[in-house]
């Protein structure tokens, strides 16, 4: 009796991406998009003979594909999600500035004395 043989892809890590963009990233270009037609729905204009509506809710969009696929070129996966993350994040730029999560004291003050500090 014949075995019966199926392939099974051995690199469950690697990402999905379409026309080099990954899942991620069209979720910004769909929300682009969305935000596109919003705003161009109150514009009364044409741009290069299109009115502005169609120009923001259709074309902004797909210049958006080849502007991140050369953003992204030669980046890790997960690159603007990690980039949108730390654009968001507050930093703190100073290492003297107090920690405003920390409610308690790091180091606990202690009583010097005078006899501390004796010379012989």
């Amino acid at each position: 009796m014949a075995l019966n043989i199926s392939p099974v892809h051995r690199n469950l890590h690697t990402r999905v991406s379409f026309l080099y963009l990954e899942f991620e990233d069209w979720f910004v270009v769909m929300g682009l998009a969305a935000l596109t037609n919003i705003f161009g729905r109150w514009i009364d204009r044409h741009m290069f003979g299109i009115p502005m509506n169609v120009f923001l809710q259709y074309i902004v969009p797909v210049l958006s594909i080849p502007f991140l696929m050369l953003f992204k070129y030669g980046k890790p996966g997960g690159y603007l999600k990690d980039f949108l993350a730390w654009h968001a994040k507050p930093r703190i730029y100073c290492g003297l500035e107090p920690d405003s999560g920390m409610k308690l004291d790091y180091f606990k003050e202690e009583e010097i004395d005078a006899n501390d500090y004796r010379t012989t």
